[in-house]
């Protein structure tokens, strides 16, 4: 029998499959259909930094002066009703998806500035999550911001959250950090206690005879996978946070590559977006059956076996990699 247990967020799983955040879990249903289908743990959707603000904004404005005067501020978000869920219904959110599943619950908070917002993850604990992952989706366009004082906002953050939480807390990252590595070191030092690699930069294209921005979700496919075994396999030698992917795994084979750069959680949402909740009980089924036709008893003899500390030199082998791929291209 192989061994495909691992540890996250302070729990042993039985398997590494993790249904991410994503829609599926706003459904009490289509929640428990995850958990009789072999999910370890669930992922709630994020709540936004900015609808909690907004809500915030709103209760003063009523008492203190017209909500227009704000109005500029909010004018390109979303409606309220178009939010699944607004800040106090999520939190009786994750109390009814707490009553309805045996397997741990991690609430979602997305957000990219440090404040009064990040209270709520206090909230949240109390609502009965288990664990909760910080969202932190940071576009640094303002030019008057250096690499350093973007790095210390997320920090801060999550230095916040920590202090005010007793449960497990997950920080899930872009890629367009300045020293990706070193950043990695300083959120490990807030002991945090899992790194979720990474959240997706969703593009916008734009209409040019309507002159607007057209937004347009694509989910996602393996292709997206291979940046983030880059940086799995840079980070898993380094720091003690236990990593997380999201993003790119469709295949048993995918997942495999995910541990051998030293995953010990991969986080399944387009895939069982396509296929169903009964995609995850095949995907963990096969996983099992190819690591036992490879010989390997369980999942921690895989796991980073493919990571950079095989590397002397990391930087010199991205270079040669970088140097052999532009070579290979033939006319």
């Amino acid at each position: 029998m192989i061994d495909t247990k691992t540890q996250y967020l302070g729990f042993d799983l039985p398997h590494p499959f993790v249904p991410g955040a994503s829609p599926m879990a706003d459904d009490l249903d289509m929640v428990r259909r995850l958990e009789d289908a072999g999910a370890p743990m669930i992922t709630l959707r994020s709540l936004f930094e900015e609808q909690i603000v907004g809500e915030q904004m709103a209760n003063f404005h009523a008492t203190a002066e017209p909500a227009e005067s704000f109005a500029e501020a909010t004018s390109y978000l979303p409606e309220p009703e178009d939010f699944a869920f607004g800040p106090y219904e999520y939190l009786e959110h994750v109390r009814k998806v707490r009553d309805a599943v045996d397997i741990p619950v991690v609430g979602s908070l997305n957000g990219a500035t440090p404040g009064g917002w990040l209270e709520h993850a206090k909230l949240i604990e109390d609502a009965g999550a288990n664990a909760l992952e910080l969202n932190i989706y940071d576009v640094a366009a303002d030019p008057s911001l250096d690499a350093a004082t973007v790095e210390q906002r997320t920090i801060s953050m999550v230095e916040q959250v920590k202090a005010r939480l007793t449960i497990p807390v997950a920080v899930k990252l872009s890629p367009f950090y300045t020293s990706m590595a070193n950043f990695a070191q300083q959120l490990d030092e807030t002991k945090v206690d899992a790194m979720v690699i990474f959240n997706r930069f969703y593009q916008p294209d734009i209409d040019v005879e309507e002159l607007e921005i057209a937004r347009m979700l694509q989910l996602s496919d393996s292709s997206e996978l291979r940046l983030r075994l880059r940086w799995l396999a840079i980070l898993s030698p380094h720091v003690k946070a236990k990593l997380a992917v999201t993003g790119g795994v469709h295949t048993p084979i995918d997942a495999v590559k995910a541990v051998m750069c030293g995953a010990s959680t991969v986080q399944l949402v387009s895939s069982l977006l396509h296929h169903g909740p009964g995609f995850l009980k095949a995907m963990r089924e096969q996983f099992a059956q190819w690591l036992e036709s490879h010989e390997y008893t369980s999942l921690e003899q895989m796991r980073g076996s493919m990571n950079m500390q095989r590397s002397g030199n990391p930087s010199a082998l991205e270079r040669a990699n970088y140097m052999q791929i532009l070579q290979s291209w033939q006319m």
